[in-house]
């Protein structure tokens, strides 16, 4: 925003899109400010998902197997072996890269795979124990996740799908929060690696305090950033 603007006056809503990332403040608690990064997070997320949504399932397949490959590649640099690994990611929803396949390999290679599931609202995720063929429930929004009795595991590599995502490592999800609830109150904190595709890097997500940057963000163009822990 322009800095000869008078002090003290309310933006109009949906001026994120106008604050140069430079000057940004992402710990900024200014009532309006949330207010508008929450707008432009709603609108920003509608035009990715619309877009990804648009994308012919070959091309969506496609990205899936290069996704898979730019993850084995980062863990065999950052994680090393996965025998003995306890790695989580996700059921896809809207279009999302599918990485069923890939944790099944993992699972080959003897990893323990497990998914998340919401069991409170409102609350971290827990994390229950997946394989191939086993049965599965209805959870939250209707998702598929695994049943009570298949037991809970505490990762120590999460996969996070990524609606969007910027050079800093932050993640734009669905807005539901979940993910960040349970990346700070996983003890000890998983390696977390963000996938989702190239065309939906930002320039940033204006991340506000609650927001947890990935450790790294792979998209089907390969790895895209490390940050240091």
């Amino acid at each position: 925003m322009s800095d000869d603007r008078p002090l003290g006056y309310a933006s109009p809503p949906c001026l994120a899109h106008e604050v140069d990332p430079a000057y940004f403040d992402p710990l900024a608690v200014d009532p309006q400010q949330a207010a508008d990064v929450a707008r432009w997070r709603r609108t920003t997320r509608e035009r990715l998902l619309a877009e990804r949504a648009a994308l012919p399932a070959s091309a969506r397949t496609e990205m899936g197997r290069a996704l898979a490959a730019g993850l084995d590649a980062l863990l065999a640099e950052q994680v090393g072996p996965v025998s003995g690994r306890i790695v989580s990611a996700y059921w896809p929803i809207k279009c999302e890269p599918d990485l069923r396949g890939w944790l099944r390999r993992l699972l080959a290679a003897g990893a323990t795979t497990a998914l998340p599931v919401v069991e409170t609202r409102a609350a971290p995720l827990v994390f229950r124990c997946w394989r191939p063929g086993a049965r599965m429930t209805r959870g939250h929004w209707n998702i598929l996740v695994p049943p009570e009795d298949a037991g809970t595991v505490t990762p120590e590599v999460t996969i996070a799908p990524l609606v969007g995502w910027d050079a800093a490592g932050y993640r734009l999800g669905y807005g539901g929060g979940y993910f960040d609830r349970t990346l700070a109150a996983l003890s000890p904190a998983p390696f977390v690696i963000g996938v989702g595709l190239e065309a939906a890097r930002l320039a940033t997500i204006y991340p506000q305090p609650h927001d947890v940057p990935m450790d790294a963000i792979v998209t089907e163009a390969g790895l895209r950033i490390v940050r240091g822990r």
